[in-house]
């Protein structure tokens, strides 16, 4: 008699699609929570050094020379690598025949070239230099080469790392969906960590002093102290990397056998039947095609959720120092750029708080999706919420410039911080919103690797799909938030007003049209079920 994995993987003939997926024949098994934990702690040392890059990077950027209007284009290549990257390194990291493992070549990989990325990022201005950059001039074009190359490898780099951990994380966890939202809710947990340790270490403007070295002609205090944050985030990153690859075993994937490559089992399992490979691009357009409606309302919602976030997070240090201290990154004015500096570490600051609650949240979330009735409504009431916090501000913003105040210092005036009360009301909505972030980095993750379970695709794969619906809108952020807001005379608040119509119809779209995920299925019958 046919074992039940067998009939399932010969009734999915018809489609395809399923019985092309690594580890469709055979369910895993799960493996303990601390392995969980342990692979999930490596958020901590990638949301480091992510961390430093939305607090800092912005600015940066800046003082090398280019335009506010433009500065968001940098952060074009994170969208475009993630695209391309994140569903290549998915699609191969389920079906890497190592003797290593699936997915632990690709994390170990990602460690190494963060590590060489950090590097040229923080020493792009001495480099720069030394082949010419004048220290006269605000334009610093080698500079800018540097660090715009360093900054795709980084990008490429956190993708090569990121999805491959997700996917280990649903490996671990098998078919239990109880154990799949623990270990999304550990991973965003983790985020929120890195994030509390990047943004403290980014408010700290005296860093520099541990490592003199990294002050130099061509290297300010400012940019000093970003290199030794970047430092401390490669020792981070690669001992958190070396912890949890040691730890953690991954059996050896056999396209012959058709295993699931499962984390650390000791027991044969029947094999399934041999597998055909089919070109990538091909497999992820076969992939789209056979997704059903609710998949389809999943990407959607997700798509407008990172509409809604994606400003916030590219510009919430520079709406810091430009709205609410009222400085410029850029000029002769050295009070104005002081107020610049000030708030960018404020905002850094209000980050920290942002993760912290992030943190908190992330461990709660199964409590809060119990409490409201259930994770789609959830997700639903917190993206009205983000809605609210990014419409108010343009309240905060409003407030800080009528109550700007200066000082006259030896006849010159200055500009002064904004009162105690206008800095609490701006640090008050960067902590607030780290409820509906903590609910972003993790909700959407866990029900596309439930979908994709009880569909018995490939984990990387899906999760690959689901990233499309994330660097998407960030592309179209990246090309037109800066010219956006110069139509409206410049500054940070159309592309926040934006986001936070998009923020409203991602809960609108959340609340009436994302299905709730299906009930636990028994792990014999994950691989024969669809899309739910």
């Amino acid at each position: 008699m046919e074992s039940s994995e067998r009939k399932s993987v010969k009734a999915g003939k018809a489609s395809g699609f399923e019985n092309q997926q690594p580890g469709a024949a055979s369910p895993p098994r799960t493996s303990p929570l601390r392995k969980i934990i342990v692979v999930s702690a490596i958020a901590a040392g990638i949301q480091f050094g992510w961390a430093l890059q939305l607090s800092l990077l912005t600015p940066y950027v800046q003082l090398l020379g280019i335009p506010h209007k433009w500065a968001s284009l940098i952060w074009l290549c994170g969208p475009v690598s993630g695209m391309v990257v994140q569903p290549i390194v998915g699609y191969n990291s389920d079906r890497c025949t190592s003797r290593f493992g699936r997915r632990r070549p690709f994390i170990a990989a990602g460690a190494a070239l963060v590590a060489i990325a950090v590097v040229l990022i923080g020493f792009a201005a001495d480099v720069g230099h030394h082949f010419g950059d004048s220290l006269d001039r605000e334009m610093k074009p080698r500079a800018i080469i540097v660090f715009v190359i360093g900054f795709w490898i980084l990008d490429v780099a956190n993708n090569m790392l990121q999805g491959p951990c997700r996917a280990l994380l649903a490996d671990l966890s098998g078919n239990n969906q109880k154990k799949v939202r623990t270990a999304n809710a550990f991973f965003s947990f983790f985020m929120a960590v890195g994030n509390v340790l990047g943004f403290a270490a980014g408010s700290y403007s005296k860093l520099h002093k541990i490592f003199p070295f990294t002050t130099t002609k061509a290297c300010d205090i400012y940019c000093a102290n970003l290199k030794s944050c970047f430092f401390f985030s490669i020792l981070l990153l690669i001992f958190l990397t070396t912890v949890a690859l040691t730890y953690v075993h991954e059996r050896p994937w056999s396209p012959e056998k058709g295993n699931s490559g499962n984390v650390e089992e000791e027991e044969e399992e029947e094999a399934g039947e041999p597998t055909s490979p089919v070109p990538f691009f091909g497999e992820i357009v076969t992939a789209l095609k056979e997704l059903r409606k609710p998949m389809w309302v999943l990407l959607l919602v997700t798509c407008l959720n990172w509409i809604a976030w994606f400003p916030f997070l590219l510009f919430d240090t520079d709406w810091m120092g430009r709205e609410v201290y009222g400085g410029q990154s850029q000029g002769d004015n050295q009070g104005l750029k002081k107020a610049y500096n000030n708030g960018v570490h404020a905002g850094a600051f209000g980050l920290m708080l942002n993760s912290v609650v992030l943190g908190f949240t992330s461990l709660s979330v199964v409590v809060l999706a119990r409490g409201v009735g259930g994770v789609k409504r959830l997700w639903g009431i917190v993206n009205f919420l983000l809605a609210i916090c990014l419409a108010m501000t343009v309240l905060v913003t409003k407030l800080a410039e009528s109550h700007r105040r200066f000082a006259t210092v030896n006849g010159a005036e200055v500009l002064l911080p904004p009162s105690g009360g206008i800095k609490a009301g701006a640090l008050s909505l960067f902590a607030v919103l780290g409820i509906p972030l903590a609910i972003t980095y993790s909700i959407p993750f866990a029900l596309a690797s439930i979908f994709s379970s009880t569909s018995g695709a490939g984990q990387g794969l899906s999760l690959g799909v689901l990233n499309l619906a994330i660097v998407i809108p960030q592309m179209m952020v990246s090309l037109g938030a800066g010219p956006f807001d110069a139509i409206f005379g410049g500054g940070n608040l159309p592309a926040f007003v934006l986001g936070a119509v998009a923020a409203a119809a991602s809960g609108i779209f959340a609340l009436t049209m994302l299905p709730s995920p299906p009930p636990d299925v028994p792990a014999a019958k994950a691989a024969a079920a669809g899309f739910h």
